[in-house]
């Protein structure tokens, strides 16, 4: 894909003060018409729209909160279960949260509210959704806490038929594809590996990950539909893991070969990184609340010995 993993870059190891509230995010968006997560200069990104929606509804209070999320999505990759959290004080989520004149709120959860008052910001209608936000346990973490990201990919091949209607989420692909073939090919990449071959390369970067699911179906529709899931994904893993079976149901290669190239450790031109807006960051999964600080000193720890991923 080109989702950028949450191990991508070293973020400050910021944690909510004293008198501070965590509050976590649980975030959907078309990406086609972002540039990505990230925030950039001059660019639409949707950290920059949820954060400028932050600092609009927190502007009387004094705070602008920052953001720190799961998964960096790169430009053209969607969300339906992206997670992101924000620091700000107990008097400005109280401020901004307070009951206004003239309106009757049934509902008095300050995270409630607060959803309600961003989607008021952003639009009803807009491409990026809050579809819910609570006030984090103790040691949470979006970021460090997570310990497998979860991603859907779609493809209509020739066998599926064209939707208009799903063109900004599914990729067309002009041959039928072997997804008996395709499935094999992924179940022989599962493990703890070296993801060289599936990743762009990134100065002091690791790519050693562990590929927990990888599989793919037809859905009712007849699209292919690849589920997969792991601790963490580098740069372009995803879409290149994607492009390697996409490779072996056209008959392009066998399916021995993705497990091959793996082992050999470097790029590789035996097959195309596929599309980013086939890709769809699906759900993030976090530990029970007695062991999410654990995970997040764990997670930092690592970092500190390396410069991690990103996902593509």
């Amino acid at each position: 894909m080109s989702a950028i993993d949450e191990s991508e870059v070293p973020a400050a190891d910021v944690g909510p003060g004293a008198s501070a509230v965590r509050i976590r995010l649980d975030v959907a968006y078309d990406g086609t018409d972002f540039s990505g997560w990230s925030r950039q200069p001059r660019l639409r990104t949707v950290q920059g729209v949820i954060e400028d929606a932050l600092a609009t509804l927190f502007r009387r209070a004094g705070e602008r909160p920052r953001l720190t999320v799961a998964g960096r999505t790169d430009a053209g990759v969607h969300a339906r279960g992206q997670v992101a959290h924000l620091d700000v004080s107990a008097a400005a989520l109280a401020s901004v949260t307070s009951r206004r004149r003239g309106h009757r709120e049934e509902a008095r959860d300050p995270a409630a509210v607060l959803v309600r008052r961003l989607t008021g910001i952003l639009g009803a209608d807009s491409d990026v959704v809050i579809a819910r936000a609570s006030i984090a346990p103790d040691g949470f973490d979006a970021r460090f806490s997570a310990v497998w990201r979860r991603y859907e990919y779609r493809v209509a091949d020739a066998s599926a038929g064209h939707d208009p209607l799903v063109r900004r989420n599914t990729v067309s692909y002009p041959r039928r594809l072997d997804v008996e073939a395709m499935d094999a090919a992924a179940g022989s990449l599962l493990g703890l590996h070296d993801f060289a071959a599936y990743c762009k390369p990134r100065e002091g970067a690791t790519t050693i990950r562990t590929l927990q699911v990888y599989r793919w179906r037809r859905d009712a529709d007849g699209v292919l539909v690849a589920s997969l899931q792991a601790d963490a994904f580098c740069h372009s893993m995803v879409r290149a893991l994607i492009g390697a079976c996409v490779a072996v149901g056209e008959g392009r290669l066998e399916t021995s070969d993705p497990v091959v190239l793996m082992r050999a450790a470097e790029r590789t031109s035996a097959f195309k990184v596929m599309p980013a807006k086939g890709l769809v960051l699906t759900e993030v999964g976090y530990p029970g609340a007695d062991e999410l600080e654990a995970r997040a000193r764990q997670t930092r720890a690592r970092r500190e010995l390396r410069v991690d991923g990103v996902v593509g």
